[in-house]
């Protein structure tokens, strides 16, 4: 069971990929699954989230404040803005620029420590900017898109707020708090818990799509392409801060993957819960968890191939 567990885990980019093309294939089937279960679906992902974060995790807020300030700074400037950019710039319709926005204003994703630790990144500060950033979601993935969206779409700030506080905050600190109480249960259950969660990631991804998968067809390959920049474009502008402030290679990794991967299954709750006149707004979330999974994994092989290039031609003392 844990061996299929591993697998499952491993080849999650794959997995999501399948759930998105069978949606496609066979939207009928996934229709009869109401969109309502999408936020216990992000609430088993977060609740998971919190079983594996430690209170130490968040020490690094203290001892090292200035890397997770660049970090959350950078993943609550450059993606909402690149978001509104791309949305202008493409010019999308009202929906899809809404859904672009809602996922570059979301918090870091959960599998963006998995990719962090495969490519050799600093994984301590990629924990530690998930918890930040997942914390301060919600205040500022609401207040962001109204600023981004609110001119042309009507924002409920409040609603958002609340919408996170349970589908996210409350989730992770059940788990904080089970992982307290019964440890050994904890342990147990960490080995199964990436496998959960990447089934979960691809059920939101499969619902939705599946919901919204004719008019994804007739005219999909711009939000595909805008949605495939997006992440580029984040992960390589990561990246560039950290190496303009001169952070060790670890740290701009971290940054990097940090930035450009986005909670995108929360992007898509929000819409469906908040933006029901528009439905093709949960539409860029969904792209979204497809490619940034596949991009995540192409990326991590590529740190860590750099890694292994640099240890091979190292001399010992720090010559190429």
């Amino acid at each position: 069971m844990k061996k299929l567990c591993h697998y499952i885990s491993e080849y999650m980019g794959v997995l999501v990929l399948v759930a998105a093309l069978l949606a496609l294939i066979f939207p009928s089937v996934l229709q009869q699954i109401p969109t309502t279960v999408i936020n216990p679906l992000l609430g088993v992902i977060m609740f998971g989230m919190g079983l594996t974060l430690n209170l130490k995790d968040f020490k690094i807020v203290f001892s090292r404040p200035k890397d997770v300030i660049v970090g959350c700074l950078a993943q609550f400037t450059i993606m909402p803005l690149l978001a509104w950019g791309l949305a202008r710039a493409f010019q999308l319709d009202e929906a899809l620029a809404l859904g672009v926005v809602l996922v570059g204003c979301c918090p870091g994703g959960t599998a963006s420590n998995v990719i962090t630790y495969l490519a050799k990144g600093d994984l301590a500060l990629s924990v530690g900017m998930t918890g930040v950033s997942t914390l301060l979601a919600p205040l500022l993935t609401p207040l962001l898109t109204w600023a981004l969206a609110g001119k042309s779409v009507d924002v409920d700030v409040a609603g958002m707020l609340l919408s996170i506080l349970w589908v996210v905050i409350l989730p992770i600190v059940v788990g904080l708090i089970v992982k307290g109480l019964w440890p050994k249960f904890t342990e147990k259950a960490i080995d199964y818990l990436p496998a959960i969660s990447s089934l979960a990631i691809a059920m939101i991804v499969a619902i939705v799509i599946g919901a919204n998968a004719h008019k994804l067809l007739a005219g999909g390959l711009v939000i595909v392409v805008v949605v495939m920049l997006h992440n580029i474009c984040g992960l390589s502008l990561g990246y560039l801060i950290g190496r303009l402030l001169g952070l060790a290679e670890p740290k701009k990794r971290a940054i990097s993957i940090e930035v450009g991967m986005q909670n995108s299954g929360l992007a898509s709750s929000l819409a469906t819960l908040h933006f029901a006149a528009y439905p093709m707004a949960t539409i860029p979330g969904a792209i979204f968890s497809v490619w940034h999974n596949i991009s995540g994994a192409m990326v991590a092989r590529l740190y860590s191939e750099s890694t292994k290039k640099n240890a091979k031609y190292d001399d010992g003392k720090g010559n190429h």
